[in-house]
Order: structure tokens, then sequence, then C-alpha cells
């Protein structure tokens, strides 16, 4: 009888891979002429929110980064998988984000998609209903 270990042969772990599609995202976006923030904000406690990247666009706005990775387009692609409750937390933590600012500036909530054919980026791709 054996037992499977996961380790560095059977491949990157969830995290790597999710750390991996950010730094392409972000490199995309610097590229761009947008500047980082912060990246992987989170809010205390259970419950709340994570935004991946938070950068700065030329005009000033900031810009709440969701980075979505999909190895297959199958089952909507990435951008199906940002649903009501994600698009939630991502809204609270950007709320947190801004609470902290003496003026908050203007924002927009932004996807950058990582799917088979290169990175999509989706500007304002979602509001703070």
């Amino acid at each position: 009888m054996g037992f499977l270990w996961k380790g560095a042969a059977s491949g990157p772990t969830t995290k790597q891979a999710g750390d991996a599609a950010e730094a392409v995202a972000l490199a995309h976006l610097q590229r761009a002429g947008l500047r980082l923030l912060a990246r992987n904000y989170r809010t205390p406690g259970r419950g709340g929110g994570e935004i991946d990247l938070v950068m700065r666009a030329p005009d000033g706005t900031v810009v709440f980064v969701e980075v979505r990775r999909r190895a297959s387009l199958s089952h909507g692609g990435a951008a199906a998988s940002i649903g009501a409750v994600k698009r939630r937390r991502i809204v609270f933590a950007a709320r947190h984000y801004l609470a902290r600012l003496a003026s908050p500036p203007p924002c927009r909530f932004d996807v950058v998609l990582l799917e088979p054919g290169g990175p999509q980026w989706l500007q304002a791709a979602f509001d703070a209903d």
C-alpha cells in the first residue's frame, strides 16, 4: 500500500499557480501604465474579502483588480467564475481599503482573465452595487 504525496514533482500548488497568474496580470497592467499600490489586500476577520491587485491608473483612478485563471474555456471560462458572492467580497474589501484614505479617489473594478490565447483585461467589469 502506498501513499501519494503532493510535492514539487506533481506540479505547482494552487497558491503557486495563483501567484504566477497574478504576476502575469501585474506585468500586463504595468505595461499599460498602471502602478501597483497593493497585492493580495485582505480585510481582517472571517467572511471579509480579498483583492488580488490594487493599482493606480495614470489618471489617478484606483483600480481594484480580480485575476482569474482557467486552463480551459469550458464551463464559461474564467469570467463565469466571478459570481455575486465573489463580487460582494471584492467590493467589501475595496470599501475597507478606501476608508483608510483621507479623500477617496475615483475607483473601478477590473478583471484580468488568463485563459488560452493570452490575458484579457476587462475594465470596469462590474459596479459596487
